[in-house]
């Protein structure tokens, strides 16, 4: 992509808002791939989101064009001080603490083995991808043509399946993070193993309602 880019003049902006800091075991997700974007968006992650705080980072190549004409930004919340505070403070504790570190030991060896295991045992799970504290698993009716659980933006009873899941989840004990076919695994990066393997275990027990729908 970052090739693509620069072949075609187009920027690249990494959207770090949900991946960024620690999120999927580096400061950004792009750091795995050793590429420099034009731009990184963040938010949230960066101040554990005590208050609302977004910004971009970007590039010395996109700053130098600033130096002859004027920066179009600056609004009278920008730079907000109690708002850049928590996020140094929040900096701090994921480097004192190895929060990036440990985010990403708690992906490859905490939730990425188990949700393998998952997807060796239900027939209802299509794909399973993440990194670090970040992770996902598509449910489908059918692996080889990858027909979704539910169709895409689906209400009524076209969803049902999905809202059984997560009503089920609700019931043991587990808050799920569901989009459409989608079930996220993303807990707080600090989350410790025990803890991790437990909500997975939920995940499995819940899973045999996907199944039932599974028509392979």
């Amino acid at each position: 992509m970052r090739d693509i880019c620069d072949e075609h003049g187009i920027v690249y902006i990494a959207d770090e808002v949900m991946a960024g800091f620690g999120r999927c075991g580096e400061w950004f997700a792009v750091n795995h791939w050793n590429v420099t974007p034009d731009l990184i968006t963040f938010a949230k992650g960066s101040n554990s989101g005590y208050i609302p705080l977004g910004g971009v980072i970007i590039s010395q190549r996109i700053a130098d064009t600033f130096r002859d004409r004027q920066y179009p930004g600056g609004l009278t919340y920008s730079g907000h001080v109690l708002a850049c505070a928590s996020a140094v403070a929040s900096i701090n504790i994921f480097k004192e603490e190895g929060l990036i570190d440990y985010a990403r030991t708690l992906g490859s060896d905490v939730i990425g083995p188990e949700l393998a295991k998952l997807a060796a045992k239900h027939p209802s799970i299509g794909d399973v991808r993440g990194l670090g504290a970040f992770w996902a698993l598509d449910l489908v009716t059918n692996r080889e043509t990858r027909a979704p659980l539910v169709p895409f933006n689906a209400v009524g009873p076209a969803a049902q399946p999905m809202v059984d899941l997560a009503a089920a989840c609700k019931q043991r004990g587990l808050w799920p993070f569901t989009h459409f076919n989608r079930l996220y695994v993303v807990p707080p990066i600090n989350t410790p193993a025990d803890e991790a393997r437990a909500g997975i275990a939920i995940i499995d027990e819940v899973l045999e309602l996907a199944d039932q729908h599974y028509t392979g």
